[in-house]
């Protein structure tokens, strides 16, 4: 792992996902109250080990990618957050998600914050895009907090979706 790619803030520390992480982000993407919303839902722990190959291929590729997010002091696990290549061509995209139980403490804002700041200043990328379902405020909530806004919407299987947008300017 890149030191460089290690995020510090006030609470948190971002680390890029590694092997070690497999066991917690097997138990956070088999919850079905995280995951069931999210694309591809609720993973088997096969398909949360191929995908986390995957996420650490991209950090190769992009110098950006997904991160575990524990806390600064306990260091225990509270989730995940970075980015991702939507595979229905809308581009890099931002991704959170955190243990059920840590909902409503900023957790997610704070981390979303600090990724979306590295993806701009440090990988360099002029635009990110997020995706969240219409009726998942605590999401939009976020979003929204973080300088994100809603630039578009699309009807996946029926569900209203929006798409969110920041763009680096100059």
């Amino acid at each position: 792992m890149n030191p460089s790619w290690v995020v510090r803030t006030g609470r948190l520390v971002l680390q890029p996902v590694a092997v070690a992480d497999l066991p917690e982000l097997q138990a956070l993407k088999a919850d079905p109250r995280v995951f069931a919303v999210m694309l591809g839902g609720v993973r088997t722990p096969h398909h949360t080990a191929e995908e986390l190959a995957e996420e650490i291929a991209f950090w190769g590729r992009y110098g950006v990618g997904i991160w575990v997010v524990r806390h600064r002091e306990s260091g225990i696990f509270l989730g995940i957050t970075g980015f991702m290549d939507r595979p229905d061509g809308l581009g890099i995209a931002l991704r959170f998600a955190f243990v059920a139980g840590m909902h409503g403490h900023g957790y997610a804002s704070e981390a979303a914050a600090a990724a979306l700041l590295f993806a701009h200043e440090r990988a360099g990328l002029s635009r990110v895009v997020a995706v969240a379902r219409a009726d998942n405020v605590g999401s939009r909530q976020v979003l929204g907090s973080i300088g994100m806004h809603e630039c578009s919407a699309f009807d996946r299987a029926g569900v209203p979706m929006l798409i969110f947008e920041s763009v680096r300017v100059g």
